[in-house]
């Protein structure tokens, strides 16, 4: 099974969709994506490969389905809601169902899904339950299924992570509930992204799910503290209360978070259980990642990465599987990704390109440079975050000789330290003041 595949993808404007795309096409798939609202995805720049379409379609319309999935071998079902509606149950139901009769009528012949991690025999969280209750479904067709099962993706955009992020860095010292002790084993974006692509033509013996994980198992209070460590933070203290119930829990993330209350809530009660893998029979039928799984902690690097080279986030201009997917790219949340703030100047300057290069690259540490064009120098590195200053250099090509410079100033503050440090010290730069100005 290792021909290329018309693969069909739903949840495309979301976070694994919207990464797994590229990458089939770069497996050499065919992919239809499937959106509500397709303008979202007409800037990315895969659609513009010619193995590439982006269809109109509503899981809850099974007419919509029927005339998306004409032709297709595999469907990627990716859509999962974190709605707190007293109905979210049924509408995923009815969803999956609908996948199940237009695969049926179309002649699909495997479906991938990607659900939660959850122990057997034990309650489920809302949308856990309903996670695993759709997995069912599929794999209960006629149709081939392959279920992965996933717990927390560590990368920028994913909700599991930015809560970590968030949590992490907002606070150094923190009451939590008691699923801070929770087992939970976390995989890399990018292992889970090889895996999903893999899935489209691993030969397998049955439908059934299939537990992927990284290789570490830790307590959620752990990958906290290691977040902590690889960011350049002060271990945190963490102060137990059992009796912190998932709606209190949920009201209190919402408020020291970006992360929406709609969102904070089923992430909370879904760390309610551990999350591990029971088993690697994944194994038998994928081989591991070239290079092997990711350890946490290199995970967690690689997500933070950007902070290190000050770079600009990825946009549609730039993004495709190329880009990490630790990194954000621009269908991820708003609140999503680390915290950087930037400022955009111009001004034109006496001399070539050439001519002011070099006071340009005495302000700090060289990150990246294409001369005469582009340079980016850090210019303070301490305990309130990292702060550096990018220019772009254009030739006006006047006489006597003018370079309009465009800089862009990045700042990425180390937790509330440096959060404070930026906010409360805005009216004092303003005056000029140097003690406040990473860029000074």
């Amino acid at each position: 099974m290792n021909e290329a595949r018309t693969c069909l993808v739903t949840g495309a404007t979301g976070y694994v969709g919207g990464r797994l795309a590229p990458r089939l096409l770069e497996r050499g798939h065919r992919v239809r994506a499937l959106a509500r609202t397709p303008s979202k995805l007409s800037d990315a720049p895969w659609t513009n490969d010619s193995r590439a379409e982006v269809v109109k379609g509503d899981l809850s319309d099974r007419d919509s389905l029927l005339a998306a999935f004409r032709g297709v071998d595999v469907v990627y079902h990716l859509v999962h809601s974190m709605s707190n509606d007293a109905d979210f149950a049924a509408e995923e139901r009815r969803s999956a169902e609908n996948v199940v009769a237009a695969a049926q009528a179309c002649g699909v012949s495997r479906i991938v899904y990607l659900g939660g991690l959850h122990p057997e025999g034990t309650d489920l969280s809302e949308h856990l339950a309903s996670r695993a209750e759709v997995g069912d479904i599929l794999i209960d067709s006629s149709i081939e299924t392959v279920a992965l099962q996933a717990g927390t993706l560590i990368g920028s955009g994913s909700a599991s992570f930015e809560l970590i992020r968030h949590l992490t860095e907002r606070l150094p010292a923190m009451t939590t509930p008691r699923w801070v002790s929770n087992k939970i084993q976390p995989i890399a974006a990018s292992d889970a992204l090889y895996y999903l692509v893999e899935a489209a033509t691993a030969e397998v013996p049955e439908s059934r799910t299939w537990d992927i994980g990284g290789p570490d198992v830790l307590e959620y209070g752990d990958m906290m503290q290691v977040y902590a460590q690889v960011a350049g933070l002060r271990p945190r203290t963490m102060v137990v209360l059992p009796f912190l119930t998932p709606s209190v829990a949920s009201r209190w993330v919402r408020l020291v978070t970006p992360i929406r209350g709609k969102i904070a809530r089923p992430l909370i009660e879904s760390l309610e259980c551990d999350a591990v893998c029971r088993n690697r029979d994944i194994d038998s039928i994928i081989p591991r990642p070239p290079g092997g799984l990711t350890p946490y902690r290199r995970a967690v690097a690689e997500t933070l990465s950007r902070a290190e080279r000050g770079s600009e986030a990825a946009t549609w201009a730039n993004a495709n599987a190329d880009t990490p997917a630790a990194e954000p790219i621009p269908t991820d949340p708003d609140w999503a990704g680390e915290e950087v703030f930037e400022s955009t100047s111009a001004t034109v300057q006496n001399g070539t390109p050439d001519d002011i290069w070099d006071s340009l690259e005495r302000r700090g540490r060289v990150i990246a440079e294409k001369q005469p064009e582009f340079l980016r120098v850090q210019v303070s590195e301490n305990s309130r975050g990292n702060g550096f200053v990018e220019y772009a250099l254009r030739d006006l090509g006047q006489k006597p000789a003018r370079t309009e410079v465009t800089t862009t100033c990045r700042f990425f503050p180390h937790g509330v330290v440096g959060l404070a440090y930026w906010r409360l010290g805005w009216p004092l730069r303003k005056l000029g003041v140097p003690a406040v100005d990473p860029f000074h």
